[in-house]
Parts: C-alpha cells; structure tokens; sequence
C-alpha cells in the first residue's frame, strides 16, 4: 500500500459539516485538534481523531458509510478506525459522559481513559469555520498519557504552551541542544 493521502483542511470542514447537519456533535482531537486550536494548520495531517458519544457511533457510522468510510482498524464502538477506498482516515474516540459531565473512553486495551468535563469547551478554527475541539490544557492530558510522544507531537506541545502557556510535564518538553 502506498502512502495514506492528506486529510486536507477541506475535507475536513465537509466532513464535519456532515456532522453538524446531521446534529451529531464531535471534538477534534490530536493533530488538527490543535491546528484548530491554533487556528492554523501548522502541518500535514494523514486522519483527523474525533471525540463523540459512543450513543452516537450508529449515526457516525451511517453517515460515514454513505462516504465509503468502512472500519479499517479497531471495533467499534469505542476505539476503531474508519477509512475510505482512497486511504482517508478518521480515528473515532467514542466516549460515555459520565454524571459529571467527563468522557469516559474504553481504549484498545480495555483499560478506561477520563477526558474531564472541561476539555470539551475547546473552541478552534479550520479553514476559517469554527469547530469543537479538546482543550489546550486537555490535549497536553492526552499527549501526557501513556505514549512515548514522537518530535511531531513535542512540536504540537510547544506551539499550544506557546500561545496558550499551558505548563508541559517534562515528557513533553523539547529537549535543548
């Protein structure tokens, strides 16, 4: 297989518009979760990661698959990877919102991760149109957990502690030359 095509910010914003006329709310999260953040797109993306209720996965799945979007990694409904025949990725995070209002996403593994209640306030831009989107203080959560983070994603860090001054843990540092 060849390499995976770009998630470019246009096809984006129709895919999320999908959503929204559909009334099926999604955050964005990972890297064009902070390219929304920031309001620019900083770099390349091959997928977008979103966030919705795992109650809402039937709907997602329904609207994607009217788009050739099939499960390509995963199971849903709570951590699986949509893709379409061009190689177009959407990595779904399906969480349920607990009675405080936190998500509760059942990873991979089975283990259970809590996005708090705050970090869906997120609000960004892409291509000029407001999305949801994490938090800047959640996505540095997320990034802090349970991965070794790739130069990319220090990238990422930085440019949120930067316009946001969000404290990074020392896993998330750039290191000095």
């Amino acid at each position: 297989m060849g390499t995976k095509p770009e998630m470019s910010s246009a096809a984006l914003v129709e895919l999320l518009q999908s959503f929204d006329g559909a009334a099926l709310p999604v955050w964005l999260d990972g890297g064009w979760g902070i390219d929304a953040l920031l309001g620019t797109q900083t770099r390349s993306h091959q997928d977008v990661d979103i966030i919705l209720s795992v109650a809402d996965v039937p709907k997602l799945q329904e609207i994607l698959g009217r788009r050739a979007f099939a499960v390509a990694r995963g199971a849903p409904p709570h951590s699986f990877v949509l893709a379409d025949p061009s190689g177009l990725e959407v990595d779904v995070h399906a969480v349920v919102v607990d009675a405080h209002g936190n998500g509760v996403y059942r990873m991979e593994h089975g283990e259970e991760w809590t996005f708090p209640a705050e970090g869906f306030a997120g609000q960004g831009v892409v291509n000029g149109t407001r999305v949801r989107c994490l938090s800047p203080t959640t996505q540095v959560l997320c990034h802090a957990s349970g991965y070794a983070p790739t130069e990319r994603d220090l990238r990422d860090m930085a440019l949120i502690q930067e316009r946001f001054g969000v404290e990074l843990p020392p896993q998330l540092r750039r290191r000095e030359d």
